[in-house]
């Protein structure tokens, strides 16, 4: 449900890119926050079966509760399509992706945890293979929702008015996630439940406590100094444990720099699919919708996986080449800053199509000949512009001022008042003495992707004009109907009468808008096709999806050596019993990343969007050199051999303890028993042995 998110942000909930970009990043900050208080729920009270059933239903109730905020029909109390209580969908929304979180946030450390738990010791293989298939499953699951997602929000649903239907793209999954529930409550008895153990993870948090406030309080010079701050937890805790915390506050270190990754990561699902739907998706015999994008994501991770293992990283060590775990995390890094330099790259392709929109202080106009003869118009200060029968100025005229006068040849001028920020179009009619309409226009590109279409009805007559799906009302005699949204590709329009009708018909591309014109001399009937003419408002995109391919490709290539290698490195450098631990603060890394995005976009308020790339990518680089140098001076470790070490030192402790003890009795006996006369001195000495 990710995939349709930011969209539903945007175009459901009317906010603008920023604030839906920021809603979007703290969700997932909080879906990787509550992951550390799912395990500690799991391993301190409810094990890991019931934390599994009891949050999941958590997550279905919030998936259902996102279903129902989706329904405009609830609040849509004047049935225009637009919901009329916006803060109800909003509250709901909020709820509802607080209860995803929490049951999402809350099963992610349980799931994989509780299918190991199947395995016996001896059965290594087959634990492999599960947490393979558990792999290939999720990105399965990733590549066909952000396949099938966009093609239920993509449709039209409404009792009243038909909408792009975000209710059906978050119900399917709450369905789901519903059947998923009840499998797995039906396997019950197939399982093996392990009880709770209690939390390593809070015992590690006391520890580290106590060893700081022991610090605190014993920081005056007469106290000796100790090798490690840690150290200053020996007074209650184990040796052992301590030495496992060092190994794994070692590793939690190199974790500091790793949410600037994930912070551009994460952005695929907001930024990217803003940047798509200003581009152009036909692909011949496939049509791609701007949310669809993403599923290059996971096809390109389903493909490297295996061809990194099995061909890269053999080949680059077949070459003599050292390729460490935080070097590939290092050129992890590198590539995903690729991957923005190159979104940065597209989008200045992207703002070379985009209209030139007025600011503050300017206007804009186009002037529309609704006669049936040639007029020669002048603007205040400009050269006569010829405006054939039917026909519109081909481009918007920039004005500065708050009137402009317009003068028609032999006909006489008139002053008309314009709005400031404003794209207007000036109706002129066949009879200049007659009211002259001025409409307001587009100021911006009709949304995801869609085409923005008008009709100005030049006969002496009213028509109706409808489309399939889409019904503009009767539009009266020289007057102009509102803007539709229709979708890309052939589109045939219907103009009646009471008595007659003809079919007009386009091609439409992506983020177009047109203003269509009927003549006040046109027959209705079967040829009226090459008598309407058409005004491009705002060109379609021109920009093909295709070139964001690279920034997916680079970004999958830096997910796959970063985060793949991230995790097998964290659990190399952890002891058994902590790295869950680990896993935990490796999440709080990708929610602080997020947090970091929610940053940029609520506070640094960039205008132009390749900017704000370019910034990203820059900040990458930074932190990747910060990370190059803390991985030089890192050493990695076996923690087997240093716990091996610690339980050796117990035993050989417990070992001299042993003797010690062996050989006082020995002494007290061979006192007893070689001795029976005893003075004041063998009596004190007895005492004091």
């Amino acid at each position: 449900m990710r995939a349709v998110l930011v969209l539903y942000f945007k175009y459901f909930l009317r906010w603008d890119n920023d604030m839906a970009t920021s809603i979007y990043h703290v969700f997932v900050a909080l879906c990787y926050l509550t992951p550390i208080l799912g395990a500690i729920i799991a391993d301190s009270w409810l094990g890991k079966f019931k934390t599994i059933i009891y949050l999941s239903i958590v997550y279905a109730i919030g998936q259902v509760t996102m279903a129902v905020s989706a329904i405009h029909d609830i609040t849509d109390v004047d049935r225009d399509g637009t919901p009329d209580n916006m803060t109800f969908h909003v509250v709901m929304s909020m709820v509802g992706l607080f209860l995803i979180a929490l049951g999402t946030g809350g099963i992610k450390p349980c799931v994989s945890a509780f299918g190991g738990d199947q395995f016996n010791e001896h059965q290594d293989k087959q634990r492999r293979t599960f947490f393979s298939v558990f792999y290939l499953c999720i990105n399965g699951g990733s590549l066909l929702s952000t396949i099938i997602t966009p093609i239920l929000r993509a449709q039209e649903c409404g009792i009243y008015a038909k909408e792009k239907c975000y209710s059906l793209a978050f119900g399917v999954p709450a369905a789901l996630m519903v059947v998923a529930l009840v499998v797995f409550i039906i396997g019950s008895g197939m399982y093996y439940k392990a009880e709770p153990q209690g939390n390593i993870m809070l015992d590690v948090c006391k520890c580290i406590g106590f060893a700081i406030s022991n610090r605190i309080r014993h920081r005056y010079r007469g106290y000796p100094r100790r090798a490690h701050w840690m150290d200053w937890a020996e007074e209650r805790y184990d040796k052992l444990l301590i030495a496992q915390i060092k190994m794994v506050l070692k590793v939690l270190f190199l974790y500091i720099p790793l949410p600037m990754f994930w912070t551009l990561f994460d952005q695929k699902g907001s930024r990217w699919t803003l940047q798509a739907t200003t581009m152009d998706g036909n692909f011949g015999a496939l049509v791609i919708q701007p949310d669809q994008m993403q599923t290059v994501n996971p096809i390109l991770i389903l493909t490297l996986v295996p061809i990194m293992d099995s061909l890269v990283y053999p080949l680059i060590q077949k070459c003599g080449l050292n390729f460490t775990p935080l070097k590939r995390m290092t050129v992890g890094m590198l590539m995903a800053a690729i991957a923005f330099v190159c979104a940065g790259l597209v989008q200045i392709e992207i703002d070379k199509t985009l209209p030139t929109f007025p600011s503050a202080s300017q206007s804009q106009l186009k002037l529309l000949n609704m006669g049936n003869s040639p007029l020669t118009v002048s603007l205040t200060g400009m050269d006569p512009i010829d405006l054939p029968a039917g026909r519109a100025t081909d481009e918007f005229i920039m004005l500065y001022g708050d009137n402009v006068n317009v003068s028609i040849v032999n006909n006489g001028m008139k002053t008309i008042p314009l709005a400031k920020g404003k794209r207007q179009t000036l109706l002129i009619p066949s009879n200049i003495s007659e009211e002259w309409r001025m409409t307001d226009d587009l100021i911006s590109k009709p949304e995801q992707g869609s085409n923005a279409v008008r009709f100005v009805n030049g006969m002496d007559m009213a028509l109706n004009i409808s489309a399939p799906d889409v019904y503009f009302g009767l539009t009266d005699s020289f007057y102009y109907s509102n803007y539709s949204l229709v979708k890309n590709g052939k589109i045939i329009f219907t103009i009646w009468s009471d008595t007659q009708a003809c079919n007009y018909t386009r091609e439409f591309g992506f983020g177009s808008s047109y203003t269509f014109y009927i003549p006040g001399n046109l027959v209705i009937g079967p040829n009226c096709q090459d008598n309407i003419t058409a005004t491009e408002d705002i060109k379609p995109n021109t920009a093909h999806m295709a070139l964001q391919i690279p920034q997916y490709f680079f970004i999958t290539v830096g997910e796959v050596m970063f985060s793949v290698t991230g995790l097998e490195f964290s659990y190399s450098q952890a002891p058994n019993n902590m790295k869950a631990v680990l896993q935990a603060g490796w999440l709080l890394t990708v929610a602080v990343g997020n947090f970091i995005v929610l940053i940029v976009a609520e506070v640094a308020k960039i205008p132009e969007q390749w900017a704000e790339y370019i910034l990203f990518a820059s900040l990458l680089i930074v932190v990747c050199v910060i990370f190059s140098i803390m991985a030089y001076f890192y050493t990695y470790i076996n923690p087997a051999e240093i716990e091996a070490q610690f339980m050796k030192k117990g035993d050989d402790d417990y070992e001299d303890d042993k003797k010690q003890l062996q050989k006082d009795m020995e002494m007290v006996r061979r006192n007893s028993t070689g001795s029976h006369s005893y003075d004041n001195d063998d009596e004190g000495k007895k005492t004091r042995m």
